[in-house]
């Protein structure tokens, strides 16, 4: 049997495996962005990368508010959360040009919800071809850029997809 090394993902599972409260309500309250891979604060909604990403660039739209149910939500929430999923999708689209996207919400633990308790929507990049062996056979993904390079990648571009308007661009 083969070996995939990748040591670099420990360093997220022991810290998955600490977390004891909501990582929505608590990372934005810790104001050290970078660390924990948040990418634009909105007034009522922010966007995260996810720390256990499906694809590069995966990212989360999650409400400071927290709740499990999207009719719990204020509709001006409601309505930055899908203006930061159209501006997450033009942002991803100028920095890694993917040939279409995944965007959806689990809502409950029988739809897949890793954390239930708050309500967030996945936005996934995907690829003509990202779907190949590895997970069938290997129960893997392979990333091929770390979390913090994806960060770095799209921070510098974050301010102006997320401040300006992007319909005019596409």
């Amino acid at each position: 049997m083969k070996q995939l090394w990748a040591p670099w993902r420990m360093q997220y599972i022991e810290k998955a495996s600490s977390v004891t409260g909501c990582i929505f309500c608590e990372k934005p309250g810790q104001k050290c962005d970078e660390e924990n891979l948040i990418l634009y604060r909105g007034l009522l909604a922010f966007v995260i990368l996810n720390a256990f990403p499906y694809s590069n660039g995966h990212l989360l739209v999650a409400p400071y508010e927290h709740t499990a149910d999207l009719n719990d939500l204020q509709p001006a929430a409601l309505l930055e959360m899908m203006d930061l999923t159209r501006r997450s999708i033009n942002l991803l689209t100028r920095t890694f040009h993917p040939d279409g996207f995944n965007v959806g919400i689990n809502m409950g633990r029988a739809a897949g919800a890793g954390i239930a308790d708050h309500i967030h929507l996945h936005i996934v990049p995907r690829w003509n071809g990202d779907t190949n062996f590895m997970p069938v056979l290997a129960d893997a993904r392979v990333l091929p850029e770390s979390l913090q390079q994806t960060y770095r990648r799209l921070l510098p571009i974050a301010g102006i997809a997320y401040e300006g308007d992007e319909r005019s661009n596409g």
